[in-house]
């Protein structure tokens, strides 16, 4: 199987109406869901020395990621305030990143790139303020994925794009034109291999190499949305990415029967994994959290 790592945005989400904080933040999330889904992975970003850094760090070494690139300051760690409506999760504040937008992640010792170029799968986001080391991180990675959310404008695609192999948007109630003109414009921008539109409850989209798919949701009374786009993305991404690694042609010796095109196992691969995409994402809604692990705080 695939090795993940999640460069970046670290939080807790504190959860107002409960007073219970949740480890979070979306480089995170991929690499902690990964690892909840059987796969290697491995966490690199920038943590605190507050309570919530100390809650974080000592969550995800538990579960076993590895941490050994991470960076520590002093200060406060990323934090998001939460409210849940019917299960639907809202923020209502946050600040900003904490240390991780003070001490970004802006340059990368080469000891570090060799970590980074250990992994199948390197995921960032527009959360990350990873920016400036994204043309080191095209060098270093076998494969870049990059979530901008719906944070993003046309001059930060233009800067980003060229970079990644991956590029996943939050398009929520935009209508499908709209979103299959900005996936199209994504990939006009260098995004080499894949646009993901993730839209909740309303399934998704999906753009390989040029070839439009779309996912229906697998709906559930969602006890807590929050990361069910980061899950979505996790696992699409381990199902894709270790499936590819078996596609090839056929000789023609080989004969006609059943599947022999690396065409076509990747259009059933990428159907595959919107499915199971679609399932785990449904599962996770069933977590506090992104992925549990609460703890109460003042």
């Amino acid at each position: 199987m695939i090795k993940v790592l999640g460069l970046g945005d670290n939080v807790v989400d504190k959860y107002m109406h409960t007073k219970t904080m949740y480890p979070g933040g979306n480089a995170l999330n991929i690499a902690v869901l990964a690892k909840l889904f059987g796969i290697e992975s491995g966490y690199f970003g920038v943590f605190g020395d507050d309570a919530a850094a100390k809650h974080v760090y000592r969550t995800i070494c538990d579960l076993g990621l590895d941490v050994s690139y991470c960076r520590f300051y002093h200060g406060e760690n990323g934090y998001a305030e939460v409210r849940l409506d019917d299960g639907d999760r809202v923020f209502v504040g946050s600040n900003g990143g904490g240390v991780s937008k003070t001490h970004p992640i802006d340059t990368l010792t080469d000891m570090e790139l060799d970590y980074i170029a250990g992994y199948d799968v390197c995921h960032t986001s527009i959360f990350s303020y990873a920016e400036e080391v994204l043309p080191a991180l095209r060098k270093a990675s076998p494969f870049l994925s990059f979530d901008f959310s719906n944070r993003y404008d046309e001059d930060y695609l233009k800067r980003c794009c060229p970079y990644i192999d991956m590029a996943a948007i939050s398009c929520g109630d935009m209508p499908k034109e709209e979103i299959i003109a900005q996936m199209e414009r994504i990939a006009d921008y260098g995004c080499k291999h894949i646009v993901m539109a993730t839209r909740g409850s309303k399934g998704a989209f999906l753009m390989v190499d040029g070839k439009f798919y779309e996912q229906s949701p697998c709906l559930v009374e969602a006890k807590d949305t929050m990361a069910a786009g980061d899950s979505f993305i996790t696992s699409f991404l381990i199902n894709y990415v270790d499936g590819m690694k078996d596609a090839v042609d056929f000789s023609e010796a080989s004969g006609k029967r059943g599947v022999t095109e690396k065409e076509t196992y990747q259009d059933m691969l990428v159907k595959t994994s919107l499915y199971r995409a679609a399932v785990f994402a449904a599962g996770n809604c069933q977590r506090d959290g992104s992925f549990g692990f609460g703890k109460k705080f003042e």
